[in-house]
């Protein structure tokens, strides 16, 4: 039987329901509306159409039994049904670590993005903030380009919430609905009754409010990336999760809006292909659309391969740190002492405690409930990491008598330790430093100790930025050709603002509500760079999306404030780009790249066809408008040789010689500029740049250039190496990174050694 006419192609999401049978799926079809035969010849229970989507992708969400689904996907006319997937989400000094500034650099020159609006894909926001409040200095209504509104519910007035400066508010459950949601803890409106939306709108756009602080921790002015930039809040998450259906709901939504920048601070579990995520199918639309959508890599580090979001056309955020501590010192009775970190409001009297580890009390992880009273009464207890929250850790301590808590962090975090608002004294110090607490604890008949708080600290030791521990790692499963993470951005103990509808530790015990808090996680390093893209988008509103996005990475930097290489706080070592990408992102660097690499969807559908996903359908779902690629009628290319700021490339055998082409335009102020390049080898390879010196005499020209990666060596180096080139006109460096992912034989023989 022949296909209809290709006309367009639906995305349905599958979500399993609690109840069983049931569940909601995506499906792609090339018809323009579900199929009558679809819709009254399907056995019961009667599917239930949830969404139908026409901007992010061109497909429908349905709750559907697996034999349904199994019907539908049987249907010439369906390209494919994706079963529905629970994301996760990902969470200020900032402003000022990251050079920007009112009055110079990009953020004067984009006048704090007044003309765009930036859509927060989250749990929604706390509109009573002063952090969104109508912001005279903007004008009454938003850029005419912006479609989008606030829904009213009742517990979320539009006319009352909203205003110059919030100036969308949806929200979509009918996906999370399959569980279903928990009307006493979560709200069916826009309203955040979590904080983690909140939180992130905030570091993207949140308008400037003085003497902010957690308790007293990083006093000083909050302010969003882009504190002139408007918001629009599309409510996707739940206490329950993110789903899928949801997520693209929002996104279709955002499309629809005319938003100019998307930031996700959520993904969903790496997937081994892009057909599979609805993130990646809904991104690629939006940038058909001109909009760069902002994702965050993931909080699963530091083991490998563990980013999310990894679409070429998404840029991909990793966590970094800055030269903010919140420093508490654990002295020991033999004189021993440790730094650790704590967000507890209060003080010590500053003698010494009976120190007793959780194991020996009943719970190593101090589990409510678990610990013996008669163990740990009066006592300062070591817990191990893991199972709960660190503050819940705290509270098993002081429901068995306990007098304050010192919590290891994973022994895979290396030096970093995650700061907590304690509710008694507590901190957190590294598993090294814990388990040297351990072995004196262990060796002493009486062991005592005390923790002294010491605020909030500015130092230039350690070394600042530094990457991450919890930052999820490259390379890329579904396609390690395209480097992931693209840049990292500030993640570590950011203060932003928070629903006074939660504590600032998430558990019910915790009874404090509070105006700010502060968090870490890709979720925060992702509207950092949400906000410098509006800056851009701004301040160059003819760049695309991939011209923003080759901007922040190829002017990123990779030193830190000592002038050495930024250091993963997981190892102790140098990051490499599966780490930290290109680098730290610099925007005011960002405005003056002098050359960028652009893309569009045409060279995103080459690396489709090139990554296998060959059947017209198959990569035809990545577009709405209906058109069908066959990949045997496009000219022959690689993954790695997508026109981005960086270059990965995997070597299946030694001897190997791969080629990768780019092509750069030239956007900086010198018509007649003359580019050279330098190049650092990765470990294990030779490079040849031809030709090794571009030269421009128009505006906006372009230039192509091939890089040779000769593999010449199976030395004693490890399973990733990596270099870089640079092109320099002496006024701008454009650095690219080089990632080498080498045979498993390499990794053996280097074991042997």
């Amino acid at each position: 039987m022949a296909k209809p006419p290709a006309t367009t192609l639906f995305l349905c999401s599958l979500l399993a329901v609690a109840a069983a049978a049931a569940a909601t799926w995506i499906g792609h079809d090339e018809q323009d509306d579900v199929s009558t035969y679809i819709v009254h010849h399907i056995a019961h229970p009667l599917p239930r159409l949830l969404y139908s989507y026409a901007h992010a992708a061109t497909g429908f969400a349905a709750r559907l039994t697996a034999r349904q689904a199994m019907h539908v996907e049987a249907q010439p006319c369906v390209a494919a049904v994706v079963r529905d997937t629970v994301y996760e989400l990902h969470t200020t000094l900032s402003s000022s670590f990251l050079r920007l500034s009112p009055s110079s650099g990009l953020q004067a020159e984009s006048n704090g993005a007044t003309d765009a609006v930036i859509a927060v894909l989250d749990t929604g926001i706390y509109p009573d903030h002063a952090s969104f409040a109508s912001d005279p200095s903007l004008s009454p209504t938003p850029p005419p380009t912006f479609r989008g509104e606030c829904v009213s519910t009742p517990e979320f007035n539009a006319s009352v919430c909203c205003n110059n400066k919030l100036v969308g508010a949806k929200m979509f459950y009918e996906g999370a609905s399959g569980k279903p949601i928990n009307e006493t803890e979560d709200s069916k409106s826009p309203l955040d009754t979590t904080g983690h939306g909140t939180h992130s709108a905030a570091i993207a756009a949140g308008s400037p409010v003085s003497d902010a602080n957690l308790f007293g921790f990083a006093n000083g002015v909050a302010k969003g990336t882009a504190p002139g930039a408007r918001i629009a809040v599309y409510k996707v998450c739940w206490k329950m999760g993110c789903f899928g259906s949801d997520v693209v709901a929002g996104m279709n939504e955002a499309i629809a809006d005319g938003v100019d920048i998307i930031s996700l601070s959520l993904a969903v579990s790496r997937k081994k292909t892009f057909v599979e995520d609805p993130t990646a199918i809904s991104g690629f639309n939006a940038v058909r659309k001109g909009i760069l959508v902002v994702a965050s890599a993931g909080s699963n580090g530091p083991k490998e391969s563990t980013v999310t979001n990894t679409a070429p056309w998404l840029l991909t955020v990793g966590a970094s740190s800055m030269n903010r501590q919140f420093q508490t010192i654990i002295v020991l009775g033999d004189g021993q002492t440790f730094s650790g970190t704590s967000l507890y409001p209060g003080d010590t009297d500053g003698s010494m405690k009976s120190l007793v580890f959780g194991g020996f009390a009943g719970s190593a992880v101090c589990e409510i409930g678990k610990l013996d009273a008669s163990k740990v009464a009066g006592k300062i207890v070591l817990c191990e990491a893991g199972q709960v929250l660190d503050a819940e850790k705290g509270v098993a301590v002081a429901q068995a008598g306990g007098f304050g808590v010192i919590v290891s962090s994973r022994s895979s975090y290396g030096e970093y330790a995650k700061a907590t608002a304690h509710l008694i004294p507590g901190t957190t110090v590294p598993n090294a430093a814990a388990l040297e607490i351990l072995r004196y604890m262990v060796k002493t008949p009486y062991p005592v100790g005390k923790i002294l708080f010491f605020g909030t600290v500015l130092s230039s030791s350690p070394s600042s930025p530094r990457i991450a521990s919890f930052s999820a790692r490259g390379p890329s499963i579904a396609a390690p050709e395209i480097l992931k993470p693209d840049v990292v951005a500030p993640g570590v103990s950011i203060l932003a603002a928070w629903s006074r509808l939660i504590s600032p530790t998430e558990l019910d015990v915790d009874k404090r509500r509070v105006k700010f808090n502060i968090l870490s996680g890709t979720s925060a390093s992702c509207p950092h760079v949400s906000g410098v893209a509006a800056l851009l988008k701004i301040a160059r509103p003819s760049w695309t999306p991939a011209m923003i996005m080759s901007a922040l990475t190829t002017t990123a930097y990779v030193q830190d404030s000592s002038g050495n290489a930024i250091v993963d706080m997981a190892t102790g070592k140098p990051g490499g780009p599966f780490e930290l990408g290109a680098g730290h992102v610099d925007p005011n660097s960002a405005l003056h790249p002098g050359l960028v690499y652009d893309a569009g969807v045409d060279d995103y559908l080459d690396v489709l066809c090139a990554l296998g996903y060959s059947d017209e359908d198959t990569v035809g779902i990545f577009l709405r408008d209906g058109t069908i690629t066959n990949c045997s009628t496009r000219a022959s290319t690689t993954v790695a040789d997508l026109n981005r700021g960086s270059i990965s490339v995997v070597v299946t055998a030694y001897g190997d010689e791969i080629t990768v082409r780019r092509t750069v335009r030239n956007v900086g102020s010198n018509v007649d500029a003359v580019y050279t390049v330098g190049g650092v080898p990765p470990p294990g390879t030779q490079l040849r740049i031809r030709p090794s010196k571009l030269v421009f005499d128009a505006e906006h020209q372009t230039r192509t250039y091939t890089v040779v990666i000769r593999t010449v060596s199976s030395g004693s180096f490890d399973k990733y190496t990596h270099g870089s080139i640079v092109w320099s006109d002496g006024a701008h460096k454009v650095r690219s990174p080089i990632a080498v992912t080498w045979p498993p034989s390499h990794s053996a023989a280097v074991a042997a050694i």
